[in-house]
């Protein structure tokens, strides 16, 4: 064949191409060009230098890691020579540390980074477009979503960005990310929003958008703005087996991040809202064992002692659909709405309890203020006797040596200790353990081993298709466990 005989049917297809490039609509074509954005906001975007700088000092071999370092008595040492004889030089040092991105959010020089970007710096270098290095000193910071408030000193004021409503944002908008990728300074890299509400499982609140534009290492702490100059996120991570780009990153979105900081920049500190209620997802099985009917909100698997909801008559099974107004849609929603409500604030909650809606007023504690008493609990060790078995459970009695072996504390009162779990069984595929304790079956109590073999007889007898546990852990937190009952 030659290429003559085709000519002038390519030659009429390459018309119709560039026809219909030429009719497409404009937004299928993109912006034309982001240059004036880029130019009106690049000089409020900040490369940060981050380091720890310590003593210098060579590797001396441990003979016994459980022992205190020898590194550690020589500090000591140093410090102690050092107060009694303040003329003596300071020791040799060295830094490491790590670059990132930031933005001025106030002329004054107040600017917004990622946590992770300055860690436990103890020493944070600004630097800015015009070629200007400042030191910083840290406001505050939160690990939880990641943010962190530095403070500069300017000689004159600098050019700052303002933070836009990020609930407004839609999949498919344009988005520009300025950052300092892999140390190289300014960088400007332009995408679309690929998704939003991310869970990342970096955190209690994730809700990150996601992104297609360029977010490479050094990006983390820069802005993501929208088309009009506003940040609607915080370039926070990147999905990517080398650790490069390859079209998946997420930012904080500004909603999230932007009462934290005002919060950091108030008392150098969060202030977050506590409800005092632990919860869970509810699938199928749970809705349709406790009537729910589908599956939504936010189901209460235990109720803390010294919590707010404790004293608003909030019960274990309670299914919360709306908090202050707003409404659950599941699990997930619940926790960011409560953070991010006033420390104080009387708030009313919607549960659902036998099947009818229920209001209750419930004044809301500090989160931090809970987190300061929890204690951390040694994991529950396993028990090797033989006692009656159902569902691939075996279960045995709560008594002073199970309380001993498994540190169960007083507040589980009582129920059958779960002894060891068939790993074929739907209850190994539910996350049952050894070590907890099941205290009600169908909302019916559990007093012994006995017992709860018993109920799943019964069940199975009267044509169930599952049996709804109640099971707490060592410390008596409690959760709902749908389990199959098979033939």
């Amino acid at each position: 064949m030659s290429l003559r005989r085709y000519a002038p049917k390519t030659a009429l297809a390459a018309a119709l191409f560039f026809i219909s490039l030429t009719l497409a609509p404009s937004w299928a074509r993109g912006p034309e060009s982001l240059a004036d954005l880029a130019a009106e906001v690049s000089d409020a975007v900040v490369n940060i230098s981050a380091e720890v700088v310590e003593p210098k000092r060579g590797k001396i071999a441990q003979v016994d890691p459980s022992a205190p370092s020898f590194d550690e008595y020589f500090d000591e040492f140093l410090r102690r020579q050092q107060k009694l004889n303040p003329g003596l030089p300071e020791p040799p040092q060295e830094s490491h540390g790590a670059m990132g991105s930031g933005f001025v959010i106030d002329p004054s020089g107040i600017i917004v980074t990622n946590n992770h970007v300055i860690a436990d710096a103890n020493e944070i270098t600004v630097n800015f477009t015009d070629g200007q290095k400042l030191k910083a000193e840290i406001i505050g910071k939160d690990a939880k979503v990641d943010v962190a408030v530095l403070r500069v000193k300017p000689e004159k004021p600098l050019k700052s960005v303002k933070f836009g409503d990020s609930d407004k944002t839609r999949v498919g908008d344009w988005v520009l990310a300025v950052g300092n990728p892999f140390g190289l300074g300014g960088s400007v890299s332009q995408g679309i929003i690929s998704a939003r509400n991310r869970n990342i499982d970096k955190g209690p609140y994730d809700n990150y958008i996601q992104t297609d534009a360029a977010i490479n290492k050094g990006n983390s702490g820069g802005p993501m703005f929208n088309m009009n100059g506003e940040v609607i996120g915080i370039n926070t991570a990147i999905l990517s087996p080398s650790g490069n780009s390859i079209g998946i990153g997420f930012a904080t979105p500004a909603n999230t991040v932007a009462p934290i900081i005002e919060q950091l920049q108030k008392f150098g500190e969060t202030r977050r809202g506590w409800l005092g209620v632990r919860i869970q997802s509810v699938d199928d099985a749970i809705a349709e064992t406790l009537g729910f009917g589908k599956q939504r909100g936010a189901l209460v698997a235990a109720v803390d002692e010294r919590g707010p909801s404790k004293g608003a008559d909030v019960k274990i099974g309670d299914l919360i659909v709306k908090f202050d107004g707003k409404p659950i849609k599941d699990s997930h929603d619940l926790p960011k709405v409560v953070a991010l409500t006033p420390v104080g604030k009387a708030v009313e909650i919607v549960v659902i309890r036998d099947g009818k809606e229920q209001t209750r007023r419930v004044t809301l504690g500090r989160l931090e203020e809970s987190e300061k008493l929890a204690t951390a609990e040694a994991s529950a060790p396993k028990e090797a006797e033989k006692p009656p078995a159902a569902l691939g459970l075996e279960f045995g009695k709560l008594s002073d040596e199970s309380r001993k072996r498994y540190q169960i504390k007083e507040a589980v009162k009582s129920g059958a200790v779960i002894l060891s779990v068939d790993p074929h069984s739907d209850a190994a595929e539910k996350r049952l353990r050894a070590g907890e304790i099941v205290t009600e079956i169908n909302q019916e109590s559990v007093a012994e081993p006995a017992d709860a073999v018993k109920k799943i007889a019964a069940l199975k007898e009267a044509g169930k298709k599952s049996a709804l546990f109640i099971v707490a852990n060592s410390r008596g937190d409690t959760r709902f466990v749908a389990v199959t009952l098979g033939e």
